[in-house]
């Protein structure tokens, strides 16, 4: 950090994602300059040449030019980029999920801790003005959530499966709200574009005796992004997509509906990056934590192996 109190950010991968993280950042007044790496060149020409940022051409010379780094390579690389940003005790921000599998997750959870270095992991929806409006008003215990994620195909994210690349959004809100890991997992899902599962459903009992049933599916014809939550008190309807929520409340007696105003002007993808710089630059606490993130992975890979345990069944079944 400078002398000013500003701070230099390194964004590691400036495709489609890096781009918008580039787009909010270069507003950012806490930021003096930021520097950019990507194995394409070309790909940093371009952002160069649009946002003024500053070429570097290693991994090693972007971490050490920068105060902090922004991941958003694709998720196969999370692991090396993020351990080697740790072991050069650089705060890293990373897109979900945190890595691509569940033994290298683990590993950057336990470096984080041991080396102190700040790690968080970009589990946006968490910032959707929706939800933050929404979360305001629960003020009961959650017991029933409903999710439906629904995606265009785009083979962008196809380097894992649905349940990494969607649901696991719904994953991190539903752990976030209930406060509970799952004890019991139930889900079915199947390839249909890609050889990995591109549809899936999941039902998620909790200890507390709280449920969720999550679907996603990413070869869908439309976008749908909703989310329904369920109190002793009050419905919560999210449209994530649409950023617009609704709520059936009781109060003396009656049902009575309410239609909370979110604040369209805040951005998700700010707001998440916002706090990040804000957790370096004022020394707090990461908004989503990697232990937070981890703890999304594992649950995603319960759900995984949840469904592969049930089409074993199931192609055992039709062979007999």
């Amino acid at each position: 950090m400078s002398q000013n109190g500003k701070i230099r950010v390194g964004v590691v991968g400036v495709g489609y994602l890096g781009s918008i993280h580039l787009s909010k950042l270069v507003n950012f007044p806490e930021i003096e300059r930021i520097y950019v790496y990507d194995i394409n060149p070309q790909k940093m020409l371009e952002a160069q040449e649009k946002y003024n940022v500053v070429i570097t051409r290693s991994l090693e010379e972007i971490v050490k030019k920068s105060d902090a780094i922004i991941c958003a390579s694709p998720t196969t690389t999370h692991y090396d980029i993020v351990k080697f940003c740790i072991d050069e005790g650089k705060p890293v921000f990373v897109e979900k999920p945190l890595t691509d599998n569940l033994e290298s997750a683990k590993e950057i959870v336990e470096l984080s801790r041991r080396k102190g270095v700040k790690v968080q992991v970009g589990h946006v929806e968490r910032f959707n003005p929706a939800f933050l409006v929404s979360v305001e008003l629960i003020k009961d215990k959650v017991f029933f959530i409903e999710s439906v994620r629904m995606s265009l195909y785009n083979p962008r994210g196809t380097d894992v499966d649905v349940i990494l690349d969607l649901m696991i959004h719904d994953i991190d809100l539903t752990l976030y709200l209930i406060g509970e890991m799952p004890e019991n997992i139930s889900a079915i899902g199947v390839p249909v574009l890609t050889e990995s599962i591109d549809i899936a459903n999941v039902r998620l009992e909790f200890p507390s005796g709280a449920l969720a049933n999550l679907t996603a599916s990413r070869i869908s014809l439309e976008k749908l992004r909703k989310f329904r939550i369920f109190t002793p008190q009050n419905y919560i309807s999210i449209d994530l997509y649409n950023k617009k929520a609704e709520m059936i409340k009781r109060f003396d007696g009656e049902i009575l509906p309410y239609f909370p105003e979110v604040d369209n002007s805040r951005d998700a993808i700010t707001l998440e990056l916002k706090s990040f710089i804000n957790s370096i630059t004022n020394d707090e606490p990461v908004a989503v934590s990697v232990e937070e993130g981890y703890r999304n992975m594992l649950v995603a890979h319960l759900i995984k192996e949840n469904i592969f345990k049930r089409l074993e069944r199931i192609l055992e079944n039709i062979r007999s």
